[in-house]
């Protein structure tokens, strides 16, 4: 690290005090910011990596549950805060990567105030349907949506969400006649009773009703097919080309932070989050570990930015 930090002053990209301080670090707590309230998704991430995290830097890292206007606030903060290592962000990909293409403005920029570190989780969706949804496959959905007098409705938590933008992209690319109905919270139990036809949902919360027979999977979300339902194609193999939506979680710091702080930062999250038990522990939950280089990160967020926004403006999603 030291070595690092003399080729950086060499080359004029880093302060004395920076490298000074990045050769100790950390020397004090180091403060995880949550944008959400605690109990969801990216709490258990957040609280699967900092013990061990803490363990590795020999200094506690606490979690700390920011949350309000759907992850601005806590995004918010770390966006605002020093650039020294002390700070950093649980983001996921509502406030860094759809919410830039549903508010006019934010008072942080997505790329701009941060510095990526590493990939943590990815938790896909799998597309559900009712039982009396005569299909098998998302082709089969489509034909006969196309083949109704009236389209399909879909429920997801709420306009502009992962599971309403993902179900906007299949519908733009595929034709299917779809039509979106918006709760407050999932939309699990107005599928089972019917109330709409298909649905977005993770796989945990799809598990058992699955297995009761009230829901049939047609496809999942993720790039690739997962390990706990290998059975089940992907939308991109069986439909859309590309299609990917997965919500995910990575670890960023403020813009600025010192390179050799990003750098061993990532290479402890990468190490910790791909060790096979955790891997396992997350796999059982119907999540994918994504333990990344920072580079690898910066170009999940860009892609990201450009899909969603896309989507957004093909659609005319908005908040409300």
């Amino acid at each position: 690290m030291r070595t690092a930090c003399v080729l950086a002053l060499v080359l004029g990209v880093a302060s004395a005090a920076q490298c000074a301080d990045s050769t100790q670090y950390p020397t004090r707590p180091v403060r995880l910011v949550v944008p959400q309230p605690p109990g969801g998704g990216t709490t258990f991430v957040a609280r699967l990596i900092a013990p061990r995290l803490s363990e590795s830097l020999k200094q506690q890292v606490v979690v700390d549950n920011r949350s309000g206007a759907g992850g601005i606030v806590g995004t918010e903060i770390v966006a605002r805060a020093a650039s020294d290592g002390y700070t950093l962000l649980l983001g996921y990909t509502g406030p860094l990567t759809i919410n830039p293409g549903l508010h006019a403005s934010l008072p942080y920029r997505p790329v701009e105030d941060f510095d990526p570190i590493s990939l943590a989780v990815a938790s896909p969706f799998v597309l559900l349907a009712h039982p009396s949804v005569r299909a098998a496959s998302p082709a089969e959905l489509v034909s006969l949506s196309k083949a109704r007098s009236d389209p399909f409705n879909f429920g997801t938590p709420g306009n502009g969400s992962l599971h309403h933008l993902a179900m906007e992209w299949l519908k733009s690319t595929s034709g299917a006649r779809l039509t979106h109905i918006p709760y407050k919270g999932t939309p699990m139990t107005a599928l089972v009773a019917g109330e709409v036809s298909l649905a977005f949902i993770n796989i945990l919360t799809s598990q058992a009703q699955m297995k009761a027979g009230r829901v049939k999977a047609l496809a999942i979300t993720s790039r690739t097919r997962s390990r706990l339902m290998p059975e089940l194609p992907t939308i991109a193999e069986s439909l859309v080309p590309g299609f990917e939506a997965s919500n995910w979680f990575g670890v960023l710091a403020p813009r600025g932070t010192p390179r050799p702080i990003i750098t061993r930062l990532s290479k402890l999250i990468a190490t910790h989050i791909n060790a096979p038990e955790i891997k396992e522990r997350l796999l059982a939950d119907g999540a994918e570990a994504e333990g990344s280089t920072p580079e690898a990160f910066a170009k999940v967020i860009a892609s990201e930015l450009k899909r969603w926004r896309e989507v957004i403006d093909a659609s005319g999603a908005k908040l409300g």
